[in-house]
């Protein structure tokens, strides 16, 4: 190594002068250099110092520079090497931690491969020991099947025999034969001309619809005690009385006839009640909550039902099957009612609007706006071209119905109006009031009278066929009579 480093000291010599200038200049010593270099060739000048007499720097000193830079340059290596070791150890630890990570995983999903393994031996082994009864059942169930299809085929065959067909409605609007007698009731109304003439207690509980029949005066009234009666008025002798309904009776209506009758509940459903055979004969169900109105189409083949759900229902009642569902009203559907002797239905509703429909469709006709409150009833005039409603602050409005607004807003409140009815002559009407109290409008002349004499919140209000009597039914569980 010597001789090497020797050699290659020989090959570039440097004279001392050289060196030293070298040295200050790479140390930044320009003055001392500069003071140096003066002194020194004034005493080459001089003679005082000769070429030969200098001679060249040592070797041990150039070789001790040459080591010192190759030190320097060797410990720049070792940072990098030791820069990639460390860069190279963090990557090996990363490696480690993911093998271990997998390793566990492996390990868990063999763990699991096992268990369902054992769990797959133990079910053959135990759908081994129930084999021969699943087959026995099943040779039972192909046994049953065949069975129940011939019994349906059966079935089938006798219900195509006597297959109930759906009801035609009656095309058009057909002649009301009672404006004929309306217009004998024709008469203006004297403020007090109608007298608390009777009073019958009916139900342990509220009453709460009447309805009349059609030709002979008889009234029906239902109550919250679910159960329904029918009496003869004015005297009040009980005639018939019903039961079977699971909750409070909302609403009733006679068939044309007046041999049948139709009750709406709170438990859902539609009863038809037939008197010769002295109970229900039919039960309505498709309403998903409290049924609130019924109405009967003056051809006897049809009923109409409001719901606290929304809807109202077209029931057929030779199919016996819900004709058509009527869509529309955004909250309860409170009253229903068919317009006399035609296929138009009225509907009044909890979002405040009453509506028209026509039942052979099921579609909307006519939506009337103008109430602010909830609207509790409405119903026709016998003429049909008026419609009176009620809401649930007390203001009662009238409404032509070719027109689709109101004629006359009458402020009854502020207490509820639960029903309003006309007379037969289409120029009185009666508001059953939650005041307790039975108004009436003569609306020739704009005149508001009340009729004392319930004790608490009158539920319901009709005329009879020459508007002689006004009868009404209270929470009092009474029916007032007033002539």
């Amino acid at each position: 190594f010597g001789q090497i480093t020797k050699q290659s000291l020989s090959e570039t010599p440097e004279i001392v002068d050289d060196f030293l200038c070298n040295f200050l200049i790479r140390m930044g010593m320009n003055r001392t250099l500069d003071c140096f270099q003066t002194e020194w060739y004034e005493l080459m000048q001089r003679g005082v110092l000769e070429p030969k007499d200098v001679g060249f720097v040592p070797d041990a000193y150039t070789c001790n520079q040459h080591l010192e830079r190759e030190n320097i340059s060797l410990k720049k290596e070792m940072e990098n090497y030791k820069f990639a070791a460390n860069k190279a150890k963090d990557a090996l630890l990363k490696m480690q931690r993911e093998r271990d990570f997998h390793r566990m995983h492996h390990k868990r999903v063999v763990q699991e491969k096992n268990r369902l393994i054992n769990d797959i031996k133990r079910l053959k082994t135990h759908y081994a020991l129930y084999e021969p009864m699943l087959r026995q059942l099943n040779e039972k169930y192909e046994v049953l099947l065949r069975e129940k299809m011939l019994t349906s085929l059966e079935r089938d065959r006798v219900v195509g025999q006597v297959k109930l067909t759906d009801s035609e409605f009656p095309e058009g609007v057909q002649v009301n034969p009672y404006l004929a007698c309306a217009k004998k009731c024709v008469r203006p109304l004297k403020s007090g001309i109608y007298k608390l003439s009777n009073t019958l207690k009916v139900h342990d509980l509220a009453v709460t619809c009447l309805a009349l029949h059609p030709r002979k005066d008889i009234v029906v009234t239902g109550s919250d005690d679910r159960l329904w009666k029918m009496w003869a008025f004015p005297n009040g002798n009980i005639i018939l009385k019903g039961e079977g309904h699971t909750d409070w009776l909302s609403g009733c209506c006679f068939h044309p006839s007046g041999s049948k009758l139709v009750t709406s509940s709170g438990d859902k459903t539609v009863r038809l009640w037939d008197f010769t055979k002295g109970g229900c004969i039919l039960k309505l169900e498709g309403h998903s909550y409290a049924v609130l109105d019924c109405s009967w189409h003056s051809c006897g083949d049809f009923v109409a039902s409001a719901s606290m759900d929304e809807t109202s229902k077209v029931w057929d009642l030779n199919s016996e099957r819900c004709r058509y569902t009527l869509r529309g009203h955004k909250d309860s559907v409170n009253s229903i009612e068919f317009f006399p002797f035609s296929n138009i239905i009225l509907t009044s509703s909890a979002d405040k609007t009453l509506s028209l429909w026509d039942a052979r469709t099921g579609l909307c006709a006519q939506t009337f706006y103008g109430h602010l409150h909830s609207c509790n009833h409405a119903t026709f005039n016998m003429k049909g071209d008026t419609i009176v409603s009620c809401d649930s602050y007390g203001v009662l409005k009238l409404w032509d119905v070719r027109r689709g607004v109101p004629m006359l807003s009458i402020d009854a409140g502020p207490h509820p109006g639960n029903q309003v009815a006309f007379d037969p002559s289409g120029h009185i009407v009666a508001v059953a009031s939650n005041d307790g109290t039975v108004k009436t409008l003569e609306l020739k002349s704009g005149h508001l009278a009340s009729l004392l004499g319930h004790e608490d919140k009158v539920q319901s209000v009709i005329f009879d066929h020459m508007a002689e009597h006004l009868i009404s039914g209270g929470s009092d569980g009474t029916i007032r009579i007033w002539n």
